[in-house]
Parts: C-alpha cells; structure tokens; sequence
C-alpha cells in the first residue's frame, strides 16, 4: 500500500451500534490518513440510542451518522474503499455486495452491545466496553507500516488484528 488517505468501511447487521462506533472512533482519530464509514446488511434505520448517547459523551458530532444498507456503498462510484471490515460475526458470514475499490477484508467482530439484555447500567457499560474493543483495534490498524507491508502480509496482519483478545488491551 502506497500511503495517503485511506477509506475504511465498517459493516454490521443493524448498523446501529457496532459499526457506527467504529466509523465515529476513525473519523475523530484517524486525523488526514484514514476516513470512516459503516453500513448494514439489515439497516436499523436509526442510531441505537445509547451509541448516540455514549459518543455525545465522548465528544463525537453524532449529527453525521445514520443507519444505513450496504448497498449505499455499493452502488456508488465517488468513494473507493481501501479497506471493508465486519465487526459483527454474523454480517462476515453473509454475502457481500462487492465494493468499489479493491478492498482487504477481515472480521472484526466484537460483541453485540444492543443485545445486551439487563439493567441500563450494564446495557452501557456493554456499549462501553464495545467502544474501548473497537478503539483498541483501530489503534492497532492506525499504527501498521502500511507503506512497508504488501498486499499479503497486510491482509495477515489485519487477520490478526481480528483475532486479538482486546481484554488485554484495556
């Protein structure tokens, strides 16, 4: 990869929670290098509120994000994506439209924080810790060589960023 800017598309079920955090942690941190996106393979049709909540608190502009399908990337020519990351097990498993661009892909599939199933407390504190994993993964893809990797040995290495246990990162 030759360096510059680089487009990541974030995909999940809902797009909702998941991957709407992982578009927000790299439009705010990934400064002049990279640029977030997310989409789903099933549209919620709006921010879980308790993403918007915590990325507010976070000091994310939530006003640009929306759930929305894959296929508003896909049927699209402006932007070229460089890289397409799941965060969720279950869109790495379904078929893909194919995006523009010649993408790498990997699963980085985290827990479903909306899914949680409990106390407010602890549905946040998910949402929370969801956001700390997601973090951690971007960092680590944000601090690759990329201008000294090819395309194989990225590829490995964003497989292995997928595979990480982000408990250990905290």
């Amino acid at each position: 990869m030759s360096g510059g800017t680089y487009n990541v598309l974030f995909l999940c079920r809902a797009n909702s929670a998941r991957s709407i955090l992982a578009e927000a942690i790299l439009r705010k941190e990934g400064h002049d290098h990279f640029f977030g996106y997310s989409a789903g393979s099933y549209p919620r049709g709006e921010i879980h509120p308790y993403t918007a909540e915590l990325l507010i608190s976070l000091g994310h502009d939530v006003a640009d994000f929306s759930s929305k399908p894959m296929e508003t990337y896909a049927l699209q020519d402006e932007i070229k994506f460089d890289f397409v990351f799941s965060v969720c097990d279950a869109t790495a498993n379904e078929d893909c439209p194919i995006f523009p661009g010649s993408p790498l892909t990997a699963n980085w599939g985290v827990p479903d924080p909306a899914s949680v199933d409990s106390t407010a407390a602890q549905k946040r504190l998910a949402f929370a810790d969801t956001y700390r994993m997601l973090r951690n993964r971007i960092s680590i893809f944000k601090s690759l060589p990329f201008k000294s990797l090819d395309r194989l040995s990225l590829q490995a290495e964003l497989d292995r960023i997928g595979k990480e246990q982000m408990l250990d990162y905290a």
